[in-house]
């Protein structure tokens, strides 16, 4: 089978297509005939930086849409030759992947393999983040970074869903503004350094600022979000895209407003909580059931094709959803 890995880490040419054996599931894990895997930004990271990589080579990719193809011992629930959506934590980018059977989903109803691919891991944590951890409600105003993203298209749905009273955020062109806009958001800043943001925010809120704030990016981007946050406030870190030393937020922060800082990341919750992701999964692909959310997909690519995949995200100019057509949809 074709597998796109990586022997070490570098820029989008490390991503190679090469000819491997077809691996075979464990007990409680099934093997996928994958028709789409997703691109996602902790991808480009696992390439540059080792980004969640265990050893070398790696197969990156996190999400996948396809066909069972076989069962390991012990599994239940799902059929061979059955449509699912699974949240794979890599080794997507081939055609047959291994996934532990709790990050296996079936497709929710009326969603083809292709847009299935989109659900995996940006719709639950785009969910977590503006209810299981952000706790927004109606009436509340929220800021998300990466407004135009894959994770912000939809959290801006889900918060505009919610009752939010201003939908606000930040992207980093023109461009990537007018598709916020056109996705849930009343606002969108083009944020030429975090301090301007901060007082673009302040000033939409009539000085007040928002109740939530979602940050993937970090380093100075997260500071400026808890800035920006109103008395109360609650800021969700939820990457590092910056690559910026971590930093600590401690009591002269959060005391004299009484803010609150939380993190999240879905593919630890997979690891250390796979109940409560099922469940959070299952509200989430509610959403798309009942068409409360959408995320389109802006770009496809061949699987041979993912160093240009990697390029295009990395050029911070994309919007939506990147896929990697893989097998038969």
């Amino acid at each position: 089978m074709r597998a796109v890995r990586i022997q070490e880490y570098g820029g989008p040419e490390v991503l190679r297509t090469v000819e491997t054996e077809v691996p075979e599931p464990g007990p409680g894990q099934v093997s996928i005939d994958v028709a789409y895997t997703g691109v996602n930004f902790a991808d480009l990271k696992a390439r540059a930086e080792g980004y969640l990589v265990p050893s070398l080579p790696y197969v990156p990719g996190l999400e996948a849409a396809g066909r069972v193809r076989a069962l390991g011992v012990g599994v239940t629930g799902v059929e061979v030759g059955q449509e699912v959506v699974a949240l794979a934590g890599g080794g997507a980018y081939a055609d047959v992947v291994v996934v532990d059977t709790a990050r296996v989903f079936p497709l929710p109803a009326g969603v083809d393999l292709r847009t299935a691919t989109s659900l995996a891991a940006v719709l639950p944590t785009a969910y977590a983040l503006v209810h299981a951890v952000g706790r927004l409600q109606s009436g509340e105003t929220i800021l998300v970074q990466g407004a135009a993203g894959g994770v912000g298209t939809v959290a801006g749905q889900l918060a505009r869903a919610a009752g939010a009273k201003a939908v606000l955020g930040v992207v980093s062109s023109a461009a990537k503004a007018e598709y916020a806009l056109d996705h849930g958001y009343d606002d969108a800043f083009v944020a030429s350094s975090p301090a301007r943001f901060v007082d673009a925010v302040r000033a939409a809120t009539a000085g007040r600022g928002v109740d939530l704030a979602l940050d993937p990016v970090g380093g100075e981007s997260l500071k400026a979000s808890l800035a920006s946050l109103a008395v109360f406030g609650r800021l969700v870190s939820f990457g590092n895209a910056s690559s910026a030393e971590p930093w600590r937020v401690g009591q002269p922060e959060l005391y004299p407003t009484g803010l609150s800082v939380s993190g999240f990341s879905i593919l630890t919750l997979a690891r250390t909580a796979p109940a409560t992701l099922r469940a959070l999964t299952a509200k989430a692909f509610a959403a798309v059931a009942d068409g409360s959310v959408s995320l389109p997909v802006t770009a496809e690519f061949a699987l041979e094709e993912a160093p240009e995949a990697h390029r295009l995200m990395g050029g911070r100019t994309t919007t939506g959803k990147l896929l990697l057509r893989v097998g038969k949809a």
